[in-house]
């Protein structure tokens, strides 16, 4: 069986993949690029490949840009690296894949997630960012792996190349699920809601950072929050604001008091919860009532519970602005996640495989302390009512500047310690 080791082959394969990735970010139902260069390898690797709207529904996809942008980064993707023979199968932007390996012989199906998209922002120039200094700083403006999520899917392609080379010591079946659009949390539901892991009775979903300490390891966090994301559109009527005010129907007094009452939501004494209006658009003149209005927003809770009712007072404040200001509005949701607490025995499996890793120093069983939202949830809550286990589990890195930063970096020395411990998992779930 394959010795891991930071000097291995394997460990420059798994820096180099990880690096490509990062030079060439990818945001969500866009990682056409990314998901042609995971299909190939997994392909070469033996694996059975589902790919696209195979794996995903479409009517569960949340916040897809347009088919003009898709289109457009289609064709760049082409241009930039793209695997032909791989790549027309997400033109589309349905880039979810599903990579298969079937023993043969009886046993449990075992399934980990990856997630492979980006994030809308620029990278730092600094000399002191690591990315810079060695070469593999994003080439897009404005895009950027700023979450690990590049690392997540090195690591998938990691644990496909050990899982492959090492299949003869094991039983029933691998799924490798990597996944599109988790910022957002966009893309889960839709490859849940395909059924893609109604046979799995273990799933494990990772994640780089997120403030664990380099070498420590958490084998079930537990403090995601439910979520949902809400694009909110207010149309009223254009007028002179000197000559005939009256005339007009405001769009922007709509919004901006929808605004404020929705920061005064009250509380709820089932769990914590967060709101937050990030955006803020109206308006064309200073001279003219606004006709439109456009807002973004988010809730969530500590439970699915509390965020439904966080949701529904939105929802309401929503309607009430529009009916005072006499304007039409429309509430679009472009991305939601439940909560889901780990299963503790699969995360004391978890969390033995991580002891027995010579490249971590420390583990938890569990963590409770709130966090932001996952939408991994999906998949962990699709699998418990199915009657299997999952967890989500955290691989603690260096953290040079927070995730979701300019300056977000890890330690490349995590990755290999991830692909150690889930396959370590995979050995001890599936062995013969």
């Amino acid at each position: 069986m394959m010795v891991l080791d930071l000097n291995s082959d394997l460990s420059k394969k798994v820096i180099a993949w990880r690096r490509d990735f990062h030079q060439f970010p990818e945001t969500g139902f866009l990682e056409m690029r990314t998901a042609s260069i995971v299909a190939s390898i997994l392909d070469e690797l033996g694996f059975e490949l589902s790919m696209g709207k195979s794996v995903m529904s479409v009517d569960h996809c949340m916040g897809k840009p347009d088919d003009q942008a898709t289109n457009a980064h289609y064709q760049w993707a082409i241009k930039n690296g793209a695997k032909q023979g791989y790549v027309a199968n997400f033109s589309d932007g349905y880039t979810g894949i599903v990579a298969t390996l079937d023993t043969g012989i009886e046993g449990p199906t075992t399934a980990y997630r990856f997630d492979m998209d980006a994030l809308d922002i620029n990278e730092s120039e600094l000399d002191s960012h690591f990315p810079k200094q060695e070469g593999f700083r994003s080439k897009l403006p404005h895009k950027m792996h700023a979450c690990g999520h590049d690392a997540h899917t090195a690591i998938g392609l990691g644990l496909a190349t050990v899982i492959a080379n090492n299949k003869e010591a094991l039983k029933g079946r691998i799924k490798l699920i990597f996944q599109p659009a988790e910022e957002g949390t966009r893309g889960a539901k839709s490859m849940a809601s395909a059924g893609i892991v109604d046979d799995v009775d273990y799933f494990i979903a990772s994640h780089v950072g997120t403030g664990v300490p380099h070498q420590h390891f958490v084998a079930s966090n537990n403090g995601f929050l439910a979520t949902s994301k809400l694009d909110i559109t207010f149309k009223g009527k254009a007028s002179h604001a000197g000559a005939q005010p009256e005339e007009g129907n405001n769009a922007l007094l709509a919004a901006a008091n929808a605004a404020l009452n929705i920061h005064a939501i009250s509380r709820n004494s089932k769990g914590i919860s967060r709101i937050n209006v990030g955006e803020l658009h109206a308006g064309s003149g200073r001279n003219i009532i606004a006709d439109y209005a456009f807002l973004k927003a988010e809730t969530r809770g500590e439970n699915s519970e509390v965020n439904q009712f966080i949701k529904s007072q939105l929802e309401a404040i929503i309607k009430g602005a529009a009916q005072m200001y006499q304007v039409d509005y429309q509430i679009d949701t472009v991305g939601e996640a439940l909560s889901s607490q780990g299963s503790k025995e699969l995360a004391v499996i978890l969390q033995g495989c991580a002891e027995e890793s010579a490249m971590l120093k420390e583990t938890a069983l569990e963590s409770n302390d709130a966090a932001g939202s996952e939408d991994a949830t999906y998949f962990m809550e699709r699998v418990k009512q199915n009657g299997g286990l999952a967890t989500y589990c955290i691989f603690g890195t260096d953290l040079p500047a927070g995730h979701h930063n300019e300056q977000f970096d890890i330690n490349e020395e995590t990755m290999l310690a991830a692909v150690d411990v889930l396959f370590k998992s995979a050995i001890q779930l599936n062995s013969l």
